[in-house]
């Protein structure tokens, strides 16, 4: 299988994010790309730098104006007299129906959904290629490969069409089903994460040709808290292409699987021409988000689940995952199981 990588996601890493009204070290470090790239290799794949997919994939999903607040924000932000290194906003609109405001800070609470998606000086450059990684693992399938790995760093499926959130700034996830979407009718989406992807539902809620299903920890006590019920079926066209599994706080490789057996019968009666994976590694029981409690194994039997289910066209789209010793070895254990079948 092939995997593409830019070394270009490296430079994106603010160092600090707000959790719990405290600034803490932020999780989502560079150094989680060469634990991930030692498990893409040790699964066979063959690591490939994409070519620069430019701005229209990302702009086919996300809003001009966020694209433009994204690659000006930091350094409007220096000018700040006393601002803080990265960009983190301080004030957020209740509602989005009003007008838009002109003022830096007010913008940052407007297209930041929370304070775990800061703004470096890198972040923009590093996203463009994140999502070019995406893209590239798109066009390996729209070419005839029956699968392809984007490792996509900094992550996306939290980000919606003109906000940021949860250490996600372009949707990978979202821009590589809509690069698919240009061959296939009818394209799926499974998310695998720890968390939910509210950002991917909130692109597709209202469309009836990418269907969104995701596993993940409940949110009623967890991240992102507010979106991941199963209540939440679509809107309009989209109404029923929208699924959402929540499970429990600690559920291991047993209800996991339960449910993903669930999901990919979904997936089979929608009966898309390709799917997308979103693959979060944070379901983990050592990651230090501690929300789940899936084995290393598990991650194996998830990946050949899914392949089992149907011979489509696949691209995997990395999102969570965060360092810990297994990290490698749970990417290299779900590739393994996805390519055995």
């Amino acid at each position: 299988m092939k995997a593409f990588f830019a070394e270009e996601e490296r430079l994106h890493y603010p160092a600090h994010f707000l959790v719990n009204g405290v600034f803490q070290q932020n999780p989502e470090q560079p150094a989680r790309i060469d634990l991930l790239l030692a498990g893409a290799r040790a699964a066979g794949c063959v690591i490939e730098r994409p070519k620069d997919a430019g701005l229209d994939p990302v702009l086919a999903v996300h809003d001009e104006r966020y694209v433009r607040f994204l690659k000006s924000a930091h350094e409007r932000w220096k000018k700040i007299p006393g601002a803080s290194e990265d960009v983190v906003p301080n004030i957020h609109p209740v509602s989005r129906s009003n007008y838009y405001p002109e003022s830096l800070v007010a913008q940052a609470g407007w297209h930041l959904m929370d304070a775990s998606a800061p703004i470096s000086a890198e972040t923009f450059h590093s996203a463009c290629w994140s999502a070019s990684s995406a893209v590239a693992a798109a066009d390996a399938v729209l070419s005839g490969d029956p699968a392809a790995y984007a490792l996509s760093r900094p992550p996306g499926h939290h980000a919606r069409q003109d906000a940021a959130a949860g250490f996600c700034y372009f949707n990978n996830t979202a821009i590589a089903a809509v690069r698919l979407r240009t061959k296939y009718a009818r394209v799926a989406i499974l998310d695998v994460d720890l968390h939910h992807g509210n950002g991917t539902q909130d692109i597709f809620y209202e469309r009836g040709d990418v269907m969104t299903v995701s596993l993940h920890a409940d949110p009623v006590r967890f991240y992102p808290f507010f979106w991941g019920a199963e209540n939440e079926r679509g809107r309009g066209a989209g109404e029923g292409f929208n699924c959402n599994f929540p499970l429990p706080r600690g559920s291991n490789d047993e209800a996991f699987l339960a449910a993903l057996r669930e999901a990919l019968a979904l997936i089979g009666a929608f009966n898309p021409g390709a799917l997308v994976v979103a693959l979060g590694l944070d379901a983990f029981e050592g990651d230090p988000f501690g929300g789940l409690h899936v084995s290393t194994a598990g991650f194996r039997q998830i990946g050949s689940a899914i392949a089992r289910a149907g011979a489509r066209p696949t691209v995997i789209v990395q999102e969570g995952g965060y360092i810990c010793d297994a990290l490698g070895r749970n990417l290299a254990s779900f590739l393994s199981g996805f390519q055995d079948g």
